[in-house]
């Protein structure tokens, strides 16, 4: 008893001292707080109401982080809801991605889409894989086949950690879909997964550049050698910045990602907006000709859509050229898509959104009798099943997405992407965050996603009665304009067919394809 009483006289002596020390930091803190508001001149709210005019700033960044969870409704958040998201992560965790009571989608959104069920669906032993694909067979010494349909989108080593690139790239190797490698280079952590990737040379070079920032053959040729590189991408612009390159603070670029790149430590990497060796169509398709060259590998570009006039004009010279100048696939990317840093005012104002720029897209180019030598990749906010249906019924060959692999990860869209603090370890370089995120378990997650995304997008084109996701077409979607009216998207925005004066192109057609299949 005696040592429990002096236990308890020692404690409430020493703790009524450390109260009382604590509370007189706390009011010298206040004072010192209260004495600088009233005194600095940048802050109106500060000055004004000293001390407690600091809790808005703190109240605002919280908010970013508790919005989502309290205040939005299931519909309701921006650039994601939670609905949204909810299925990415239960489709990450292969759990049941059912919902009952109906659903909190609003169906009568007028531009909003609705499938269109078959009254005689395909049944599952009627179902059948999706076709393989050929990228590069009319050009490329060494062409691509895949019968993959959802694959990863272009994400940099630098702009993600590099748990999240081994995740990913070993996650993708699981579910036999591709990686694209972002513009930031070819790390060690996108060979290890053994998965197939596309590289991607961006405005700056990273990875294939010289002392002066331009494309070095020598290096792209050794880039190419990887036998899992399977395709080039030239990036001419993004979804979160169109007209601008990309943006990697300082504080992300360490001696790591400074190698890869070829870039010094420490500094900020910008991008230049433009690659400084492509000013015009005619220095685009020779790209595509110098860099097929130099790799033997199909080699495609990608771009948010601004001036369809381009694509006109870039059909339009390929006739000219040949079929050597022809882009083995375009990635279009919407405007609204990007997961990293970018101006506001790019973000928010500039470019054309997936739903206008994909079908306007895909007719020039059948028009123009080149869609048979040219893919379609689709990208931009295609995370769950329903919009990327979408995508491949308006005429997409393949399905890209970042942001759906970010939440596949365990990304809680906590908006701090660019700033080295993301809470999930995903876009932070900061260890103590990114010791959160295992590459084993969270490789796991990202094939869940993919084959769920598959799945998902698997289930409609069966409701749709066709056998497998790339035989969904416009027929099969209809458009709402109003809460009792809807137009069929094939009417609105019919397939187009070959102009005749391209139906016999010398240099381009297969000997062995009819004039019938050469039409469709």
């Amino acid at each position: 008893m005696d040592v429990l009483s002096s236990l308890a006289t020692f404690t409430i002596h020493w703790g009524a001292i450390l109260f009382l020390f604590l509370l007189l930091a706390a009011v010298v803190s206040i004072g010192v707080m209260y004495w600088v508001d009233v005194h600095q001149t940048a802050h109106t709210i500060r000055r004004n109401y000293p001390v407690v005019g600091r809790f808005r700033y703190a109240f605002e960044h919280l908010g970013e982080f508790f919005r989502q969870y309290f205040f939005a409704l299931d519909r309701e958040e921006r650039p994601f809801d939670r609905a949204e998201r909810s299925w990415a992560y239960r489709a990450a965790k292969k759990v049941d991605t059912t919902i009952a009571f109906g659903s909190t989608r609003s169906l009568d959104t007028p531009g909003d889409i609705f499938f269109l069920h078959c009254a005689f669906p395909t049944l599952d032993e009627d179902a059948v894989q999706a076709k393989e694909i050929c990228i590069g067979e009319f050009t490329a010494k060494k062409p691509y086949r895949t019968n993959s349909v959802v694959n990863i989108s272009g994400m940099s080593f630098g702009a993600l950690s590099k748990p999240a690139v081994q995740a990913l790239s070993r996650g993708a190797r699981k579910a036999g879909i591709w990686m694209n490698t972002g513009e930031g280079g070819l790390s060690p952590y996108h060979l290890e997964g053994g998965c197939d990737l596309v590289f991607q040379i961006g405005t700056a070079k990273y990875g294939v550049r010289n002392d002066e920032g331009h494309l070095d053959d020598s290096k792209l040729a050794k880039i190419a050698e990887h036998p899992t590189v399977r395709m080039i991408e030239i990036k001419m612009s993004q979804g979160a910045k169109p007209g601008k390159g990309g943006m990697l603070p300082g504080a992300k670029v360490t001696e790591e990602i400074a190698h890869t790149r070829g870039i010094p430590v420490g500094r900020d990497s910008i991008s230049p907006n433009g690659h400084t060796d492509i000013k015009s169509i005619d220095d685009l398709l020779n790209m595509i000709h110098h860099v097929r060259t130099v790799t033997s590998k199909p080699v495609g570009f990608k771009m948010v859509v601004g001036d369809l006039g381009f694509f006109e004009k870039m059909c339009e010279l390929i006739h000219k050229k040949g079929i050597d100048y022809c882009p083995d696939f375009i990635t279009i990317d919407s405007a609204d898509g990007g997961t990293g840093a970018a101006p506001q005012p790019l973000m928010d104002y500039v470019g054309m959104q997936l739903r206008e720029s994909l079908p306007l897209v895909v007719n020039i180019i059948t028009s123009y009798g080149l869609r048979r030598y040219i893919k379609i990749i689709s990208s931009g906010k295609l995370v769950v099943p329903g919009k990327a249906a979408w995508a491949l019924s308006a005429g997409a060959d393949f399905i890209v997405t970042a942001r759906g692999f970010l939440f596949s990860l365990g990304c809680i869209q906590a908006l701090q992407c660019n700033k080295n603090t993301c809470p999930t370890g995903i876009t932070t370089h900061n260890p103590d965050l990114q010791k959160g995120l295992m590459p084993q378990e969270k490789s796991e997650r990202v094939a869940n996603y993919a084959d769920g995304l598959l799945h998902g997008i698997g289930l409609i084109a069966h409701s749709c009665g066709v056998k497998e996701p790339r035989e969904l077409n416009r027929s099969h979607v209809r458009i709402i304009e109003n809460q009792s009216r809807s137009h069929l998207f094939s009417e609105v925005n019919p397939m187009p067919h070959v102009r005749p004066e391209f139906i016999n192109m010398v240099g381009f057609q297969d000997e062995s394809v009819s004039a019938e299949e050469r039409l469709q």
